[in-house]
Protein backbone atom coordinates (compact mmCIF):
# COMPACT_ATOMS: atom_id res chain seq x y z
CA UNK A 1 0.00 0.00 0.00
CA UNK A 2 2.82 2.38 0.87
CA UNK A 3 4.52 1.63 -2.45
CA UNK A 4 1.33 2.55 -4.28
CA UNK A 5 1.16 5.86 -2.42
CA UNK A 6 4.78 6.63 -3.34
CA UNK A 7 4.10 5.80 -6.99
CA UNK A 8 0.97 7.95 -7.02
CA UNK A 9 2.82 10.81 -5.34
CA UNK A 10 5.65 10.53 -7.87
CA UNK A 11 3.14 10.57 -10.73
CA UNK A 12 1.39 13.61 -9.24
CA UNK A 13 4.69 15.47 -8.86
CA UNK A 14 5.79 14.54 -12.39
CA UNK A 15 2.45 15.69 -13.78
CA UNK A 16 2.72 18.96 -11.86
CA UNK A 17 6.28 19.61 -13.10
CA UNK A 18 5.29 18.77 -16.68
CA UNK A 19 2.32 21.11 -16.43
CA UNK A 20 4.39 23.93 -14.93
CA UNK A 21 6.82 23.64 -17.85
CA UNK A 22 3.92 23.61 -20.30
CA UNK A 23 2.42 26.73 -18.70
CA UNK A 24 5.80 28.47 -18.82
CA UNK A 25 6.33 27.64 -22.51
CA UNK A 26 2.80 28.50 -23.64
CA UNK A 27 2.30 31.97 -25.12
CA UNK A 28 0.26 34.32 -22.94
CA UNK A 29 -2.34 34.89 -25.68
CA UNK A 30 -3.22 31.16 -25.60
CA UNK A 31 -4.06 31.16 -21.87
CA UNK A 32 -7.81 31.11 -21.28
CA UNK A 33 -9.89 32.02 -18.27
CA UNK A 34 -7.37 33.70 -16.01
CA UNK A 35 -4.01 35.35 -16.76
CA UNK A 36 -1.04 33.09 -17.35
CA UNK A 37 0.53 34.04 -14.03
CA UNK A 38 -2.54 32.80 -12.16
CA UNK A 39 -2.31 29.45 -13.94
CA UNK A 40 1.00 28.82 -12.17
CA UNK A 41 -0.87 28.94 -8.87
CA UNK A 42 -3.74 26.78 -10.15
CA UNK A 43 -1.32 24.13 -11.41
CA UNK A 44 0.15 23.78 -7.92
CA UNK A 45 -3.11 22.17 -6.75
CA UNK A 46 -2.25 18.44 -6.90
CA UNK A 47 -3.89 16.46 -9.71
CA UNK A 48 -6.79 18.92 -10.17
CA UNK A 49 -4.60 21.86 -11.26
CA UNK A 50 -2.92 20.08 -14.17
CA UNK A 51 -6.24 18.62 -15.29
CA UNK A 52 -7.80 22.10 -15.28
CA UNK A 53 -4.86 23.49 -17.28
CA UNK A 54 -5.07 20.88 -20.00
CA UNK A 55 -8.88 20.89 -20.11
CA UNK A 56 -9.60 24.61 -19.83
CA UNK A 57 -6.37 26.56 -19.60
CA UNK A 58 -5.04 26.95 -23.10
CA UNK A 59 -6.29 27.37 -26.62
CA UNK A 60 -5.61 24.55 -29.07
CA UNK A 61 -2.30 24.81 -30.93
CA UNK A 62 -3.87 25.55 -34.32
CA UNK A 63 -5.65 28.71 -33.28
CA UNK A 64 -3.87 31.97 -33.99
CA UNK A 65 -4.46 35.20 -32.13
CA UNK A 66 -6.79 37.57 -33.93
CA UNK A 67 -4.82 40.06 -35.97
CA UNK A 68 -6.17 43.55 -36.39
CA UNK A 69 -7.05 44.26 -39.98
CA UNK A 70 -4.92 47.07 -41.34
CA UNK A 71 -5.25 48.65 -44.75
CA UNK A 72 -2.04 48.34 -46.78
CA UNK A 73 -1.49 52.10 -46.81
CA UNK A 74 -1.59 52.13 -42.97
CA UNK A 75 0.69 49.11 -42.48
CA UNK A 76 4.24 50.30 -41.74
CA UNK A 77 5.73 46.98 -42.87
CA UNK A 78 3.97 47.18 -46.22
CA UNK A 79 5.09 50.79 -46.73
CA UNK A 80 8.67 49.93 -45.76
CA UNK A 81 8.72 47.05 -48.26
CA UNK A 82 7.20 49.28 -50.91
CA UNK A 83 9.91 51.93 -50.41
CA UNK A 84 12.59 49.23 -50.47
CA UNK A 85 11.19 47.89 -53.74
CA UNK A 86 11.12 51.40 -55.23
CA UNK A 87 14.73 52.00 -54.14
CA UNK A 88 15.78 48.68 -55.66
CA UNK A 89 14.00 49.48 -58.92
CA UNK A 90 15.68 52.90 -59.07
CA UNK A 91 19.09 51.36 -58.43
CA UNK A 92 18.53 48.80 -61.20
CA UNK A 93 17.50 51.59 -63.60
CA UNK A 94 20.68 53.55 -62.79
CA UNK A 95 22.89 50.49 -63.28
CA UNK A 96 21.21 49.66 -66.58
CA UNK A 97 21.73 53.26 -67.72
CA UNK A 98 25.40 53.12 -66.74
CA UNK A 99 25.82 49.87 -68.67
CA UNK A 100 24.07 51.37 -71.69
CA UNK A 101 26.35 54.43 -71.50
CA UNK A 102 29.42 52.19 -71.36
CA UNK A 103 28.20 50.21 -74.38
CA UNK A 104 27.72 53.42 -76.37
CA UNK A 105 31.35 54.56 -75.96
CA UNK A 106 33.38 54.07 -79.16
CA UNK A 107 36.43 51.88 -78.79
CA UNK A 108 39.60 53.89 -78.20
CA UNK A 109 42.27 53.69 -80.97
CA UNK A 110 45.76 52.89 -79.84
Amino acid sequence: MIRLLFVLAAVAVALMVFTLVDVALTDAHRARGVPKGAWFLVVLIPIVGPILWFALGKEPAGTAPPRPRVAPDDDPGFLRDLRRDEDTDERIRRLEQELADLDDDPPADK
